[in-house]
């Protein structure tokens, strides 16, 4: 039998969100659904989502797009990974690389055996043997080379630093070259349909009525019909991560181009730099239970590496998200559906996930409530997994200089969360949940990092002999180490492969 299928879907919202899914479903649907997105040019989008992980590359080869062309096209940087500072304690750093750690080793991994030897004063820090996190000290980069196997050259892992506001133009013109219509206009209405209370059209304020099937909420903040129409509920996690203001404000570019973004703990939060190839991203999340507005702002404008292009961007948000993601004929994506802060820049990756299951579970017109249960189920379960990754950079601090790091330290965490870090510590094992985002390398980066120290190592460890052990740690850091000296400057590769267009309105404003 052949099913009936939905023909009008309605995207509400632009911005990352709304034009990821355009650009997504554009590609995926062939042509044969109406798409429409509804913007208006009055809203600003947030906007702050600057940064990524590897997992884009995903989506940017879903949409078959040159890598060199998005890149000018941004102004986007190479990303290998995320310098933490102050973290574990004041005057801490460590870097969350992305990609491997050393070589698989006989039975257990790598870590392993490297923590045998680091806890006998034996071994060089974890970053020596990560290919990702060495260029990264050298502001080094170059592309995987999937021409040498054998070498960690091919073991590179990279994401990338880009103007969100330049990706979204970019993405709606690859939207718009597929047919998706754009419709200016702010919503002002929202009128769900007698009997099962779908969502069945929207009205703007300049007088136009759209109708659809499916309705995609990508209105962030504001959650106009997840929310605002629907009703759907919100689950709120402050008090696990009880960040609620942020500021963001662009710089002039200082210094050598870092192939990472960094995020600089303060007293009550933490600062963002996000270098891009015309400017530098800043932003500084914050706690108003703990600092006021001013003392924020004062802080991120005075830790800025160049002179400030703007007055800094006030944004309020509670960390959580909804109850449901997919309600009736309506699914969120993006800040509708919930939001966490972008300390693991998990924010773009999130968005990706939702239009990803979208994709697996697309709805036929009878909307079968099994499919919906599944998508809200393995969404909860994303987000989840996130949480508990981005609560343990504020757990696992030995910080005691302010209110905000003691509330912190001394905070009850999900049980999901306390089980891994308890893992951890017992021998330094690390497991991963089913298809959980974070890879056991990345735990074991961040809980190192901040200070986490097991009491042992994992006991088939001593099957292998010390002195071979030592051995190979050292002749993966000696390769690791002529790999990177190698490599060229990230700047450089930049100019050689992707350097985009200068932009000469990039002043103070």
């Amino acid at each position: 039998m052949e099913q009936k299928k939905i023909s009008d879907i309605v995207i509400v919202g632009g911005g990352t969100a709304g034009w990821m899914t355009a650009a997504a479903l554009s590609k995926v649907l062939k042509g044969q659904y109406n798409i429409k997105l509804v913007e208006s040019d009055e809203i600003s989008t947030i906007g702050v989502g600057e940064a990524t992980i590897p997992m884009i590359n995903l989506f940017n080869q879903l949409l078959e797009l040159d890598e060199d062309e998005f890149m000018r096209k941004t102004q986007a940087t190479f990303k290998l990974g995320i310098e933490f500072v102050n973290w574990g304690q004041k005057g801490d750093r460590y870097i969350h690389g992305f990609g491997s750690i050393g070589q698989d080793l006989w039975t257990v991994d790598f870590h392993q055996y490297w923590l045998k030897q680091y806890m006998a004063g034996k071994a060089a820090p974890l970053d020596a043997y990560s290919i990702n996190t060495a260029a990264c000290h050298e502001n080094k980069f170059i592309r995987a080379q999937k021409d040498m196997p054998n070498s960690p050259l091919a073991q590179i892992a990279h994401a990338y630093q880009f103007d969100a506001t330049l990706y979204a133009k970019f993405l709606r013109e690859f939207s718009e070259a597929n047919g998706v219509q754009r419709i200016e206009g702010k919503i002002v209405d929202v009128r769900l349909r007698e009997g099962d209370g779908h969502v069945q059209s929207v009205h703007t304020e300049n007088g136009h009525s759209i109708s659809g099937e499916l309705f995609i909420d990508c209105s962030g903040f504001r959650a106009l019909l997840i929310e605002g129409a629907l009703k759907t509920g919100f689950e709120d996690w402050s008090h696990w991560l009880p960040c609620d203001r942020a500021l963001a404000v662009p710089c002039v570019s200082s210094g050598e181009l870092t192939p990472y973004t960094r995020a600089t703990a303060h007293s009550a939060g933490w600062q963002w730099r996000i270098p891009l190839q015309h400017r530098t991203g800043n932003g500084h999340v914050s706690c108003s239970k703990f600092m006021s507005d001013d003392e924020a702002s004062s802080i991120l404008m005075s830790n800025l590496d160049g002179e400030a292009l703007a007055a800094p961007r006030p944004i309020k948000f509670v960390t959580g998200r909804r109850k449901q993601s997919w309600n009736k004929n309506v699914i969120s994506i993006g800040l509708a559906s919930g939001f966490l802060e972008p300390l693991e820049s998990t924010s773009i990756h999130l968005i990706q996930m939702g239009i990803a299951h979208l994709i697996t579970y697309f709805p036929s017109a009878g909307f079968e409530e099994s499919d919906t249960t599944q998508f809200n189920r393995i969404m909860s379960l994303e987000y989840e997994w996130v949480r508990d990754f981005i609560i343990l950079h504020y757990k696992a601090t030995q910080r005691t200089d302010s209110a905000f790091w003691n509330y912190c330290r001394e905070m009850d965490v999900p049980e999901s969360l306390k089980h891994k870090m308890d893992v951890f510590l017992a021998n330094g094992r690390v497991y991963r949940e089913a298809n959980e985002l974070f890879t056991k390398v990345s735990w074991v980066q961040v809980m190192h990092g901040q200070g986490l120290r097991p009491k042992s190592y994992h006991p088939l460890v001593d099957l292998i002999s010390e002195q071979e052990i030592q051995t190979y740690l050292d002749e993966v850091k000696g390769v690791i180490g002529a790999c990177v000296k190698a490599m060229p400057k990230q700047a450089v590769y930049i100019a050689d492969h992707c350097a985009a267009a200068p932009m000469p309105h990039m002043q103070r404003k």
